[in-house]
């Protein structure tokens, strides 16, 4: 098979190949050096494999990989040059089945606290999701074996970041779009990820590119890339490399979507902004004309009763959007080493090492924080109170609860809150493998140890020390008697805090975590005697993981004391012993309506110390009716054990986007002013009837938390589809295929709107026992949101690839792809008291957390090449979503442009590339539900032409 131009990412990760008339051009097509047996296998084992076969994600057993009896996707090195993109998983983040994950436009950390799957807030990392269900739900493999998870300074992550994986170390990505917990264990429900490494390389490769927002004069970033192989044929192979990435920020107050809390808005009459002011916001009856104040601009260090005015929203409101990021700055430095050694013409020993570091940076506006009740911040600064002796006192007598409400601040004095992560990774893979003969076959071997670990330490500046907060607003004589203390002046407004203030409240916060695992393998494939369709394939396996992780957040914090999100240490750890056996039974071939039928099955058991034994099943057909048609199916049994963050995860806070539908402002469809059930409801939980409550922060705290009675998730899916290459057009592909999951005891919490809806809406006893409300003002202050196993998720949707690969001509090469995914049906089945609730999220926008679930997800390309140049144009289409607010986020189509060239005076040794992604400047649809920055980070670009250059060297 000649190669031409595979599945290009850039393209839809579609193959674009010319094929001999046997193989014909797929769109799922494996790379030429897989197709013919020269690339390291998915698995370890490394021994030259006979006729072809080879093992290739999804299957331990040796085989030919152009038997495509399940849907791969095959990226390689040159694929992801073609994006111009700076990490492998935003590249992942393209394919048209991926749903999001977390990536470089997430600015979470105080912006949004800790979301209820129990990792932490994940701050810089980067993940793959696969069909909505969840980075957790997608198994990664580096060469066929488990990663480890990563670790994000806040929690314990139950999901890999790829950040932490050197693409110059990168050979291949293989992506699996089928469950496979049969083949390889936990996680493996939605698919997985096999990033296959270097494993052969002659001489250096390299490469350097610039890019950036450059119209926009921000988000520039530098990536270098490089590797080296000594090319032995001898019993020596070394292929080390390393690489370093530099990304700039993009501030969201530089777009216009993100420069206020509502979309495209250019003040806060629009909505969105913050209650938390500079000059503080006061409610309660002790305060002067009418109990809503706010004191005067001009700051003052002597506070008086005339310092204070009506509050007046949204006039008053602070706006909080400017000090996020789009874009986070981030910076990884990464280094592998692959090596391989014939110990004999039938043993070898192989290791692998990784290293990498990432540091990156997130940043929020100045801490907002409050006393009193109806906070609803923390227990420590609801309960505490502003003594009679406070000289910044103007009222004469201790603000209690029977007094006021609560004093909501901007602490703008402490600047904004910044946070610095830097995650350390080390994973190292050694290997001893080999093959014998047995029963006139050959059968391979391999035995392997593996080590990871991941290590994260945050600070963050900008918090404030509420039990010295409460002793700077006691009684004088106490705080005079503490070293240190300064009386703090909560009345003074913007500027009055002073530097021995600040000094005193203040601290720098020092958060960490690790996660650390072992894993021991050993794996048995070959071929037991021959069937009518060919030799019957059987591979046996043995695993044993030691999986272990903490986090363990600043003393400060731990005690109670944060001002901004609350956490206590968490740790926890879990084995798990496995076994396996899988067949691939081909029963018919070269026969008239069976040109291939091939039957395959796999079973695996897990044993794990926490959530106890499960048996898995996995069995699939591949038939090929005749040579240009294929059809196959499979039906697959997934099994998901709860992760350390989830099962020992302590309790925290997150920060979620909710509209009270009790409030007279509610965006809610249904809302106290036009529901009589609402009104009723809301009257009953605590709320005035005279209509007069306003939520005072669109943010309201959620309670979330690990749960150590969940039990594992379990999944049935099935998978059906075909490849049709006509014969009649050499080099079109056509590949459909149907998906149909089903998760039950989903590890998940239910979305606090829902909880809050139910409450309100339906009057629900169960969801209203989750909700708090602070008396008698009603202020919603917390709904409860820790894990739990829900009822069941269930999607199902259809794949459609086409791929047609012109035959060459005097002008070159010309290729058209087009990749799709339709979203047929995405539900949520939670409980209710009484049964059950099912939330239907076709076509929606989740909002908090940030997912859209659009109906369809297309990228269509042309490519051209000839020896010297080449061009591709892109364009990336997403349905339109809907919000809870009955606000629609439009279609939305990009295009992509790539210029290249490589000189023939230099031969294949120099190549250049420059390209520009959203070359016409689309408009981002504005999110009004979504956490931050007015956009779904899961769906769509920064604002802004994106353009990229670079430079390729081979030597």
């Amino acid at each position: 098979m000649k190669r031409t131009t595979i599945l290009r990412a850039s393209v839809a990760f579609a193959a674009l190949a010319t094929a001999t008339t046997e193989a014909q051009a797929q769109s799922t097509l494996p790379p030429p050096d897989v197709a013919t047996g020269q690339a390291s296998p998915a698995g370890p084992a490394a021994a030259a494999p006979s006729e072809g076969d080879i093992v290739i994600t999804g299957s331990r057993i040796r085989r030919n990989p152009l038997d495509l009896d399940a849907p791969r996707v095959f990226i390689d090195q040159a694929d992801i040059a073609k994006t111009g993109l700076n990490s492998v998983n935003d590249v992942l983040q393209r394919l048209p089945s991926s749903g999001g994950g977390l990536n470089s436009k997430f600015n979470n950390s105080g912006n949004l606290g800790n979301p209820p799957d129990g990792g932490g807030v994940g701050a810089g990392a980067a993940e793959v999701d696969l069909r909505y269900l969840g980075s957790r739900r997608v198994l990664v493999l580096v060469d066929g074996l488990r990663y480890v998870n990563g670790a994000s300074a806040s929690g314990v992550p139950g999901s890999t970041d790829l950040n932490s994986i050197p693409e110059s170390a990168i050979e291949r990505v293989e992506v699996l779009q089928d469950g496979a917990s049969a083949i390889y264990g936990s996680d493996a429900i939605a698919g997985v990820v096999n990033i296959i490494t270097k494993h052969r390389q002659k001489g250096f490769i390299g490469s350097a590119q610039a890019s950036g927002y450059w119209q926009e004069g921000d988000g520039f970033t530098q990536n270098y890339q490089l590797s080296w192989g000594n090319g032995s044929s001898g019993p020596l192979q070394v292929v080390v490399g390393g690489n370093y990435v530099k990304q700039k920020g993009v501030s969201a107050g530089d777009r216009a979507i993100s420069a206020f809390p509502a979309p495209y808005a250019t003040s806060c009459f629009a909505g969105g902004c913050s209650s938390f002011l500079p000059n503080g916001r006061y409610t309660g009856a002790i305060f002067p004309n009418g109990d809503d104040e706010t004191l005067i601009s001009a700051p003052t260090s002597t506070p008086t009763i005339g310092n204070f005015r009506d509050f007046n929203s949204p006039a008053d409101r602070f706006n909080f959007a400017p000090y996020n990021y789009l874009q986070i700055p981030l910076e990884r430095f990464g280094v592998f080493a692959n090596l391989k050694y014939d110990l004999s013409a039938d043993i070898h020993f192989s290791a692998k090492g990784i290293w990498n570091r990432r540091k990156s940076s997130n940043q929020a506006a100045p801490l907002p924080f409050g006393i009193g009740v109806a906070a609803g911040i923390t227990p420590v600064l609801d309960n505490t109170t502003i003594d009679a002796s406070n000289p910044y006192n103007p009222f004469g007598v201790t603000l209690d609860s029977s007094n006021f409400d609560f004093i909501l601040r901007r602490f703008v004095e402490g600047g904004p809150r910044r946070f610095y992560q830097t995650v350390d990774t080390a994973y190292g893979v050694a290997t001893l493998d080999g093959r014998f003969s047995l029963l006139n076959q050959d059968w391979y071997w391999d035995i392997n140890g593996i080590y990871g670990q991941n290590k994260a330490k945050q600070t963050m500046y900008g918090n404030i020390n509420s039990n010295n907060l409460r002793i700077a607003l006691g009684p004088v004589a106490t705080c005079a008697a503490t070293a240190g203390c300064v009386p703090f002046n909560f009345f003074g407004g913007a500027g009055s805090i002073t530097q021995s203030m600040m000094d005193y409240v203040t601290f720098v916060q020092h958060d960490k975590s690790k996660q650390k695992t072992w894993d021991f393998t050993g794996n048995l494939s070959g071929k037991l005697f021959e069937l009518p369709g060919g030799p019957l394939g059987l591979a046996l396996g043995v695993e044993y993981r030691d999986l272990s992780g903490s986090f363990t957040p600043d003393p400060i914090v731990a005690a109670g004391f944060s001002s901004d999100i609350p956490a206590q240490p968490t740790g926890g750890k879990y084995n798990v012993k496995e076994a396996y056996a899988e067949i691939n039974a081909p029963l018919l071939s070269n026969l008239p309506g069976a040109e291939l039928l091939e039957l395959n099955a796999a079973a695996r058991i897990s044993d794990y110390s926490t959530s106890g034994s499960t048996t898995t099943f996995k069995g699939g057909v591949n038939w090929k009716p005749v040579k240009v048609l294929r059809l196959r199916g499979s039906y697959a049994e997934g099994f998901r054990a709860p992760s350390i963050g989830e099962l020992f995860g302590s309790q925290s806070r997150f920060d979620q986007a909710i509209s009270d539908p009790c409030s007279n402002d509610s965006t809610a469809p249904r809302t106290f002013l036009n529901d009589p059930t609402v009104r009723a409801n809301c009257i009953a939980a605590g709320v005035p009837a005279g209509g007069t409550y306003q939520q005072a922060n669109p943010q309201i705290s959620v309670l979330v938390g690990g749960n150590e009675n969940l039990k594992p998730e379990t999944s049935k899916s099935w998978v059906f589809g075909g490849v049709l290459s006509p014969a009649a057009f050499p080099g079109l592909s056509i590949e459909y295929n149907h998906y149909n999951i089903k998760i039950n005891g989903a590890i998940q919490s239910v979305d606090a709107n829902v909880t809050l809806t139910n409450c309100v809406v339906l009057n629900d006893p169960t969801a209203c026992a989750l909700v708090s409300r602070a008396s008698p003002s009603g202020q919603l202050t917390q709904v409860v949101g820790l894990l739990q196993n829900i009822a069941s998720i269930s999607t199902k949707g259809n794949d459609l690839n086409v791929a047609y690969r012109f035959p060459k001509n005097r002008f070159g090469t010309f290729g058209f792809t087009w990749n799709n995914t339709w979203l047929e049906k995405f539900d949520v089945v939670v409980p209710i008291q009484g049964g059950t609730q099912l939330i239907d999220r076709l076509g929606t926008e989740q909002g908090s957390p940030s997912q859209g679930f659009p109906k369809w997800k297309s990228i269509v390309a042309l490519d051209w090449d000839t020896d010297e140049f080449g061009a591709t144009v892109t364009g990336r289409y997403v349905s339109h979503l809907l919000e809870a607010d009955q606000h629609v986020m439009g279609d939305r189509m990009y295009t992509d442009l790539q210029l290249r060239w490589s000189p023939r005076f230099w031969g294949d040794r120099i190549s250049a590339a420059v390209g520009a992604n959203n070359l016409f400047n689309i408009k981002t649809p504005g999110c009004n539900t979504c956490d931050l920055n007015n956009m779904d980070p899961t769906m769509y670009d920064v604002p802004g032409r994106y353009f990229y250059a670079r430079i390729g060297v081979k030597y």
